[in-house]
């Protein structure tokens, strides 16, 4: 079994080329031969793992069920990893794809709803998500918060996704097309769409305490 822990996700963006450097060392090794290396790479990036599937499976026990699977299935596939794009990246996006694929299987992805809006780079009345979250400021209430994190979660799975990676995961633009393979553009609208929604969600709460 392979060890599978929660735990507080760093952001991913912030790695070093030389932590990049040793997960491809790692990466050949296991390629080569060595299940050992693997083990490093699940003690590096399980708690990481762990706490990006939590975004969509709510239920701990299943977490570490899709995080293990995760992991398998990286393992499984680490024959064809040729270093296109960094290890942490093609992780992410085999984490993301498993969560997908076990809430459609148990019937629990979230219901998708119809968020009509223009792609745009910036929303000027949906306030960065960071005004009202970080965590939630001072002036945020406890509703507020429980009202974003709603609203995400009720959200179309790649609007959802998308939002998560780049507001509480800290992901670049390009990183999340990488992970979610699609256009740096269509990344861009999925933010847009889940900011607007978040926003439209937040104004009368806002209006009433004066904050809007």
């Amino acid at each position: 079994m392979l060890p599978v822990s929660s735990g507080v996700l760093q952001c991913p963006a912030g790695l070093e080329v030389s932590e990049q450097q040793t997960d491809l060392e790692l990466v050949r090794r296991v390629q080569a031969g060595d299940k050992t290396a693997f083990d490093l790479l699940v003690l590096k990036y399980q708690h990481k793992i762990a706490n990006l599937v939590g975004r969509f499976v709510h239920d701990s026990a299943e977490v570490q069920d899709v995080t293990q699977e995760a992991f398998i299935k990286a393992y499984r596939g680490l024959a064809n990893f040729r270093g296109d794009s960094a290890f942490y990246t093609w992780l992410y996006r085999i984490a993301i794809n498993t969560a997908k694929n076990y809430l459609t299987s148990r019937a629990r992805r979230a219901a998708e709803r119809s968020v009509n809006s223009e792609e745009a780079e910036h929303y000027e009345t949906a306030k960065s998500l960071h005004d009202v979250a970080d965590p939630y400021r001072e002036a945020a209430t406890v509703e507020i918060g429980d009202v974003i994190r709603a609203t995400i979660e009720g959200l179309p799975y790649e609007l959802q996704t998308a939002i998560t990676l780049r507001e509480l995961k800290g992901m670049s633009y390009e990183e999340i097309a990488t992970v979610m393979e699609c256009p740096v553009g269509t990344v861009r609208s999925r933010i847009f769409r889940a900011r607007e929604a978040i926003d439209v969600e937040l104004r009368p709460l806002l209006d009433e305490t004066g904050k809007y």
